[in-house]
Order: structure tokens, then C-alpha cells, then sequence
């Protein structure tokens, strides 16, 4: 294993990997990746105990490694956190993370076409197609993204670099934060023998103890166990299991396609919710705030997803398309109730709600001689998305809006 720090561990090959000259599979992990969109414009707080979440009901998104040192954690009630640690600058989600998101794999697909977005700030990058010949010259080509990213976008992330996208995916959270760990070809198999079996990616913190009793605690354990045996534990799954513990993984790198963004929103509420018409206005909002961002993006969606989450943190989503995409609220307005209702089941009082629009579509909205009032909206919300740019700074808002702002306010997040 070769990482900022340390040496070239010699290591022999499993029988199981696969042969492969050189390892041009990157995994990008950004560090703290919340906090760390705040501190890029609060850049005086870094070496901090920070931390970004809602401050009463809400609970901790992301903290800093700072604040990670002295106990606070994803996902820790924020009221937990403030008495774990009674210095944390706990911040609300006010950056943009979508868009500080959308520059930095931007700036990955400046190196290579194959870039695989996996969420707001963790993907892949295939780096086969650059014709590199050489492993410095892969590594180079990544620390200087590394290094590109933290200089545009003060984003500092962490690199795996590896055959594979679960080794590659593994390596980049050994060294954070700003790691780089490079695992080379026929490596895989020690290096994913040395890990504790919770590491594995899919293996979850309730099956650790389980494993454990079963005297699996490392992942070389899996390996020393027979089929029968492996099938006694993991059932249907014990091959993949088998083959992941070998540190093999045939995925390729499947780079985004244009209908995989979205916009989303979420409102975590200081007080559970069950007033449905309270509940319907804050999700129409929820609407007007988004399409404000599809309009600026100069993009269209065609489908709407509303999700609810309850005291209990169990969750329910139900979602639908209209026929042709738009970039204005109102065509998903007859939508929301009816989504409501599939989603929240038998009106239990609720913790939090959120709305995503996705099924983007790029360029100019498609002539309807039968939209006039379509285009009557669309006039009219330009003018208002025009007034609360550069005079009422948000202020103005449709009538449905003053509904949602309960008295028994809540936080918002995304």
C-alpha cells in the first residue's frame, strides 16, 4: 500500500484478482463535505469545532474533524452534540452545496470523461481513456486534481486510487482528511485481508457484532472460511462476499447521464407536524424554491418526489411525472396532495418533509400553443426571480407561501 506518509508495501496477490498492469480507477471522498462548503466562505472558523445541522429537533450532517475528535458524529441529535461538545459552532445549512458539487466533478471530468457521480460528494473516475502509461503518471494526474480542487474551490477531498472501484473506494477514507492512498495492481488482496470486517462496504454496524460471534472479525477471515461455510453465513450472497473480501469488483465506471440530477429540498421541523394543509403549503413552497434554481440552470424536470419522515425516523416517498417538463410550480401544484397522501400514512404527526424534482431536460421549454397560461406564469416568475435577485433579496413570494411559515417554524436543509 502507498499513501502520503508511508512506503511501498510489498504485497502478493490473491489468487482471486484479477490482472491488471496498472490502477486507473480514483475514488473522490470530499472531506466534511457540508462544513466544509460553510468554511469556504467562513474561512476563519477552519481548525475549529464545527459542525452543520439544525440547532434544536435537527440533527448533525456533517462535522468537522475538530469537532469529530472530541465525539460529535453523523447522524448525532444536535441537542446530543451541543452537550458532547458545549464549544461546537453549530451552523444551518445556508451553502450551496448542490452547485459547489456540480464545479467539483466538473473539474473531474476535466481530467477524464468517465466520471461516476455516486452522491453530492463522493464519485469515481475511470482514468483508462487519458493514455497514461505509467503509475507516477496516474498519481500525478490525481494530485493535481486533488490539489485543483482544494486551490477553486477551497473543497478539501480525499483520493483512493486502485484496480478497482471497491478498493479505490475503501483506500480514500484510510488517510483523511486530504488523503491519498494508491493500492497497486495484485496488492488488493493483502490489503483488503488487513481490514476489519466492518469496513467492508455493505456490511453494516448491526451485522459487526453478529459476524463477530461468528469469529469473523477480520476480512481475511471470510477468506479462510469454506463455501459451506461462508454459505451458512452470508447465504444467497457468500460468493459476492467472497469475491469482495478478495478485493475483486468487475463495476465499471458509469459516468452520470443527463437525466440523473436533481433538485432537492428538506425541512426538519422544531415540532412534529400532522396539520396536512399546513403540511401541503410548506411542500408547494418547497416547489417555488426549487424551480427558482431549474429557471436559473436554464433546465426543465418532469417528475416530483415527496418524502416524509416521521418522529420514529421510518420514512415514506411517493413520487410521479408530468407529461412534458417545465421549469415553472405550477403544473406540479394538482400533484402534491395526491403525493401526500400515498406517502403519509394515516396522518402521523411528522418530523420532516422534502420535495425533489428530477427527470432534468436541457435547453428551451418546448412551444405549447395550449400554455398560454403556462407562459403567463413563466413571465411572471421570471419578474419575481428578477426583483429577488437584485432588490428584495428573496422577500417576494407567491400568496400559497405565507401559509407555510408555521409559527412553530422549523429548519431547513438539503
Amino acid at each position: 500500500m502507498r499513501a502520503d506518509g508511508g512506503g511501498l508495501t510489498q504485497s502478493t496477490q490473491s489468487s482471486f484478482a484479477r490482472t491488471v498492469t496498472l490502477a486507473t480507477i480514483a475514488h473522490l471522498d470530499a472531506d466534511a463535505f457540508f462544513v466544509s462548503v460553510e468554511l469556504a466562505s467562513r474561512p476563519e472558523l477552519r481548525g475549529k469545532k464545527v459542525a452543520v445541522g439544525g440547532r434544536q429537533r435537527g440533527i448533525i450532517s456533517s462535522a468537522s474533524y475538530e469537532a469529530r475528535a472530541v465525539g460529535v458524529y453523523t447522524p448525532m441529535p444536535s441537542q446530543r452534540a451541543m452537550a458532547v461538545c458545549p464549544d461546537l459552532i453549530l451552523l444551518p445549512h445556508a451553502g450551496d452545496y448542490g452547485g459547489v458539487s456540480r464545479k467539483m466533478f466538473d473539474l473531474c471530468e476535466d481530467v477524464t470523461p468517465l466520471v461516476q457521480r455516486n452522491s453530492i460528494d463522493e464519485g469515481y473516475l475511470d482514468l483508462g481513456p487519458c493514455g497514461l502509461t505509467s503509475a507516477d503518471a496516474v498519481e500525478r494526474k490525481v494530485r493535481d486534481l486533488q490539489r485543483r480542487i482544494w486551490a477553486e474551490l477551497s473543497i478539501p477531498v480525499s483520493m483512493g486510487i486502485a484496480t478497482n472501484r471497491l478498493v479505490a473506494q475503501i483506500a480514500s477514507k484510510l488517510r483523511k482528511p486530504k488523503g491519498f492512498v494508491i493500492i497497486p495492481p495484485g496488492g488488493e488482496g493483502n490489503f483488503m485481508a488487513q481490514l476489519d470486517i466492518g469496513e467492508l462496504p455493505g456490511v453494516g454496524k448491526k451485522s459487526v457484532p453478529r459476524l463477530k460471534d461468528q469469529g469473523i472479525i477480520k476480512v481475511s477471515d471470510v477468506l479462510e472460511r469454506s463455501d459451506s461455510e461462508l454459505a451458512a453465513v452470508f447465504g444467497k450472497g457468500w460468493r459476492l462476499m467472497k469475491e469482495r473480501c478478495a478485493g475483486i469488483d468487475p463495476r465499471p465506471v458509469e459516468p452520470e447521464r443527463d437525466d440523473a440530477k436533481s433538485y432537492s429540498q428538506q425541512l426538519t421541523f422544531e415540532e412534529n407536524i400532522a396539520d396536512s394543509a399546513q403540511i401541503e403549503a410548506i411542500v408547494k413552497g418547497m416547489v417555488d424554491h426549487l424551480v427558482v434554481k431549474v429557471r436559473r440552470d436554464r433546465t426543465r424536470v418532469r417528475t416530483i418526489t415527496v418524502k416524509v419522515r416521521y418522529a420514529d425516523f421510518s420514512q415514506e416517498s411517493a413520487g410521479r411525472s408530468i407529461e412534458t417538463a417545465t421549469d415553472i410550480g405550477a403544473p406540479f401544484y394538482p400533484l402534491l396532495r395526491p403525493l401526500l397522501t400515498k406517502a403519509w400514512k394515516n396522518n402521523r404527526a411528522l418530523r420532516l418533509v422534502s420535495v425533489k424534482l428530477s427527470g432534468v431536460n436541457a435547453g428551451p421549454a418546448q412551444l405549447n400553443i395550449f400554455g398560454a397560461q403556462d407562459e403567463k406564469r413563466r413571465k411572471l416568475a421570471s419578474v419575481m426571480d428578477s426583483l429577488n435577485e437584485s432588490v428584495a433579496r428573496d422577500s417576494l413570494v407567491l400568496g400559497h407561501r405565507l401559509e407555510s411559515r408555521p409559527n412553530r417554524g422549523g429548519k431547513k436543509s438539503r
